[in-house]
């Protein structure tokens, strides 16, 4: 007799085997990479010009930035705003406007230089201490302070007000701008740059920000070549990922589970844009397949005794624990540990640590995660916060991610490198607490259908005693302070490279992209059908 289950229905795949028929053309691709040599020299050549002065230069390092191509000229880069920031005096910006001032703080700060954000104290009035009214007549300058603002680190109060001040001024003209303007002010509101999806965000900046970018003809000739060359090959990793879920036959296997392939791709497509990453793409979309099908094997399909043979088949990590095992999910257990053996295979260690087995025991450490909410439910215990947060900050998956996002970036992954992983630094804490508690404070009136007792919301409202708004909102405020932590994580200087930091920061900005209004994830037919159509179809 089949067992009561816990079964949800949720909704279909939208795209089915739409990206199965793509086919890349290498030639194509050689073609683009071809194309793009000149424009890359002639930029090279403006980001050291030495003629330049200082607000050109820190615009032009600004938009190379925004349209993602900063990562072909980091060294570059990284020269030039050594210099100008031990040159810079404050002075000689006492006069500037909110716009350049606006972005001399963004693009010291986006690459890690502790600008104070003092700079802007000169557009307070001395005697009420508010904001000049006369800044709101500019728009952009106006929009840009706003994108300021979401780099704010704890204690930045002038940032703070600045926020609130910005959002409220952008909200109030939105719906009289037109053109390109009114595009900029509305996919601001919607999801600030330093919260979104770097591929998303390269390639709106491109689509609403050519006048601000046309002073330069090298520019938007790479970034127009660099987004058609990056398409494809994201196209091609899609496929691939696409065609092993289909050869899984995961829709078989495990067809009580939502077929998210598609919108799991773009989310770690967000990690890493560079064609360089390709690998680490493929395997980390493979582990992040692997999480939401076991995510909703312990959330939606089996019984308490079976997650308990689940997770104890899984800690064992052997083909042999196979005959313990519910007969549905023999299959599934199967191929994740042929694939991790596979992982294992491909990827030469030559003394370096070994990121798959540490990818393994964060998987074996996220099921048993999922295996203790499931026993809290299953008694309808609601744990203290505390008690929650502890389980939760490994049930986010965000430490196995980025600790999967290694597997496959090469030799930049240092024994340094991955101990600061290890040691579970601040700012990784900061991206699970954000990947739990934003996704909580919006799924948990869907999760209490489902018959979840014990989500974030639940927990603390029990243990501080108040309603279920005020929960929402002191759990909000958590994720606010989470994201000024890794706003400050990213300062430097910094104990491991930007690379190895960027995946950790990556992972929170996709939680604010699938979790900003509902829960995109299981309901995705806005934000990540917006973003599919833009990264693949358009």
């Amino acid at each position: 007799m089949e067992p009561l289950r816990p079964l949800t229905d949720f909704p279909p795949s939208m795209w089915g085997d739409r990206f199965l028929s793509f086919s890349l053309d290498n030639s194509q691709l050689e073609e683009l990479a071809k194309a793009m040599e000149e424009p890359k020299e002639q930029l090279r050549r403006l980001i050291i010009d030495q003629t330049i002065d200082s607000t050109k230069k820190l615009s032009l390092i600004y938009y190379v930035y925004r349209l993602g191509l900063s990562y072909h000229f980091m060294e570059d880069i990284d020269g030039q705003l050594d210099k100008l920031f031990k040159e810079l005096n404050l002075q000689d910006y006492h006069e500037a406007d909110l716009y350049t001032t606006s972005i001399l703080f963004h693009v010291f700060r986006i690459h890690g230089y502790k600008l104070s954000s003092d700079v802007f104290k000169k557009f307070k009035d001395c005697s009420s201490g508010a904001f000049k009214e006369d800044m709101i007549t500019d728009v952009k300058a106006t929009l840009n302070f706003y994108e300021c603002t979401q780099l704010r680190i704890r204690g930045e109060s002038i940032l703070d007000e600045a926020f609130v001040f910005t959002e409220a001024q952008l909200k109030s003209v939105e719906n009289t701008l037109e053109g390109n303007l009114a595009q900029q002010v509305k996919h601001a509101l919607k999801t600030p740059f330093h919260r979104g999806h770097t591929m998303v965000e390269a390639k709106l900046y491109f689509l609403n920000y050519q006048e601000e970018c046309s002073t330069y003809d090298s520019l938007l000739n790479l970034a127009k070549v660099h987004i058609e060359y990056l398409q494809l090959l994201h196209k091609e990793e899609l496929r691939i990922i696409s065609q092993w879920w289909k050869d899984m036959n995961f829709d078989v296997i495990a067809s009580y589970a939502r077929n998210r392939v598609t919108e799991l791709y773009v989310w770690v497509l967000a990690l890493f844009l560079e064609p360089y990453y390709s690998h680490a793409r493929i395997i980390t979309s493979k582990v992040i397949v692997f999480l939401s099908l076991l995510d909703d094997t312990y959330d939606a399909y089996a019984t308490i005794e079976e997650m308990r043979l689940i997770t104890h088949a899984i800690n064992r990590w052997e083909i042999s624990a196979m005959g313990q095992l519910p007969e549905f999910f023999k299959p599934l257990y199967e191929i994740i540990l042929k694939e991790y053996n596979g992982f294992k295979k491909h990827l030469p260690q030559e003394g370096r640590v070994n990121l798959v087995e540490a990818s393994k025991h964060a998987l074996q450490e996220q099921v048993r995660s999922y295996h203790q909410e499931a026993e809290w439910r299953h008694m309808g215990y609601v744990p203290s916060f505390e008690e929650y947060m502890k389980n939760g900050l490994i049930s986010s998956s965000y430490d196995l991610l980025s600790k999967t996002a290694l597997v496959g970036m090469g030799k930049i992954v240092t024994e340094q490198g991955f101990a600061w992983y290890e040691s579970h630094p601040k700012i990784l804490t900061a991206s699970e607490t954000i990947s739990r508690l934003h996704d909580d404070a919006k799924t948990f009136e869907y999760e209490r259908e489902r018959g979840m007792t014990a989500t974030g919301v639940d927990a603390y409202m029990k243990t501080f005693g108040v309603s279920e708004n005020v929960a929402v909102n002191e759990i909000m405020k958590k994720v606010e302070n989470a994201w000024e932590d890794i706003n400050e994580g990213c300062l430097k200087p910094r104990e491991v490279p930007m690379d190895l930091i960027s995946p950790i920061v990556n992972l929170a900005r996709m939680t604010d992209v699938a979790y900003r209004y509902d829960d995109g994830y299981t309901f995705p037919e806005k934000t990540f059908k917006e973003y599919i159509t833009l990264l693949f179809i358009d």
